[in-house]
């Protein structure tokens, strides 16, 4: 995977599919900071919200490096590619997108309890200038599918036992340290690690999450499910010094 600098943003990326990137870093002289709603935003309040909070904080659109988005239900592939057509829209609008190459980090899951009625922002990292600042990261979502073919190569498709849970649980640990790596980190630069699964993964968490590093400042579980049909078990995670909450509205 290519590592690309995007200066008009203050952050490099890893280059993946045109809805986004595999992960993102802040460029020398810069810091990123996450932002989480109180309560999901839908998808075109929350770009306006998203848009008045870089304004405030003297930051292009450009900034935007990172998002974390809700949906009600897991989509079918070709709903899926739907909406990731639309989503982008806005990306392109901004300044972020050159043809098919997104620099926007993003995972999107979905809340297996009191889900949102539509699409929504959970939450947004954007760089802001900082000269001092550690280096800082986010590492997009990853579900247990390879990438890049006509379809979804899901790992042990239709499968929910503790050993098919297992292989799926390794192959998304291996994507992500993979894309750390490709940023020059590792689980001890990490400031959080989310696991999105409504499957009993934690009989295999010492093993397979917390003996190889990913429980360093916890694990947060989420009961959600990945967002497309069929898939189990996603997580992402960040090396992000500086976050905070912000009202809905």
């Amino acid at each position: 995977m290519a590592v690309t600098d995007f200066p008009a943003g203050g952050y490099r990326y890893i280059e993946g599919a045109f809805q986004y990137s595999c992960g993102v870093a802040a460029l020398p002289g810069h810091r990123i900071t996450r932002v989480r709603f109180h309560s999901p935003v839908p998808i075109a309040a929350g770009f306006a919200r998203i848009g008045a909070i870089l304004a405030a904080a003297g930051r292009p659109l450009t900034a935007f490096c990172a998002c974390e988005l809700r949906s009600p239900e897991p989509f079918t592939e070709a709903a899926f590619v739907a909406f990731n057509r639309s989503y982008v829209e806005p990306l392109r609008d901004w300044g972020l997108l050159a043809g098919d190459r997104n620099p926007v980090a993003r995972s999107n899951v979905c809340p297996a309890i009191d889900p949102p009625r539509e699409p929504s922002f959970y939450a947004f990292s954007f760089t802001e200038m900082d000269n001092e600042a550690v280096p800082s990261f986010v590492i997009a979502g990853c579900a247990e599918a390879a990438e890049g073919g006509p379809s979804y190569r899901i790992v042990r498709a239709g499968e929910t036992s503790l050993d098919a849970m297992r292989e799926k649980v390794r192959f998304v640990m291996g994507v992500t340290e993979h894309r750390m790596a490709e940023l020059g980190f590792g689980w001890s630069d990490t400031t959080a690690t989310h696991v999105y699964t409504i499957q009993n993964v934690f009989p295999l968490a010492v093993d397979e999450l917390i003996r190889r590093g990913a429980a360093k400042a916890g694990l947060h579980w989420h009961y959600n499910r990945p967002p497309v049909t069929g898939l189990e078990y996603e997580m992402d995670t960040r090396g992000v010094m500086h976050e905070r909450i912000v009202p809905a509205i």
